[in-house]
């Protein structure tokens, strides 16, 4: 029974081991123009642009060491029993919409959440690891070039989850083209990928 018990385990574990150790899948070839503008349609919705716009007047000429502040209040409240910020955030509109977004499509997002114009989270599908993505290249490389700016992070390996994920960001413009915020879809890739070859 041990030798059986020894030989499944290093099956099992070989398994977990391979699915890491494959190469990972090419995000830039499976994310294509049709699966952005599915995601485009997602922010084109009115809880979107109300949400986005309502905060970009509350943070209007918010300073650095405000919006520093902010983040490491978030942060703090991720262990602690209280959370102000963070329940207000998850229990907004616009959260309840992308949660709803994300179930509905099945696995293929692990997770959806918008930015306002600071980089600030307006609402989320689950609890981000911090407030204020304006620091990192999701934000940088969106809102931070153009109205029309996607940018398609490289892969990463979830190993809570054991699959491939990779973040796709695109700018939020208003009625007029004019950028307003950025929104983040990270994408499982062995779902997309599973979808493909299914041709689905």
């Amino acid at each position: 029974m041990r030798g059986t018990l020894t030989a499944a385990f290093i099956v099992l574990t070989g398994s977990a081991a391979s699915a890491q150790d494959a190469a990972a899948p090419d995000a830039k070839a499976l994310i294509d123009t049709a699966l952005i503008g599915e995601m485009r349609s997602v922010l084109d919705n009115e809880v979107v642009a109300i949400s986005v716009a309502a905060q970009n007047v509350r943070y209007a000429g918010v300073d650095e060491a405000k919006i520093l502040r902010l983040d490491e209040e978030w942060v703090a409240e991720r262990g602690a029993d209280d959370k102000p910020l963070i329940a207000a955030t998850l229990s907004s509109p616009l959260s309840t919409y992308l949660v709803r977004t994300q179930a509905r499509a099945l696995g293929l997002y692990a997770e959806i959440f918008v930015m306002d114009r600071n980089g600030l989270n307006v609402g989320q599908s689950s609890i981000t690891s911090d407030f204020w993505q304006g620091d990192e290249a999701k934000f940088q490389k969106s809102f931070g070039v153009g109205p029309t700016a996607v940018f398609i992070d490289d892969p990463e390996w979830d190993e809570d989850n054991r699959i491939w994920r990779a973040q796709v960001s695109m700018t939020i413009v208003d009625a007029t083209a004019v950028p307003v915020g950025s929104a983040t879809f990270e994408v499982n890739l062995n779902e997309l990928q599973r979808r493909r070859l299914a041709g689905s």
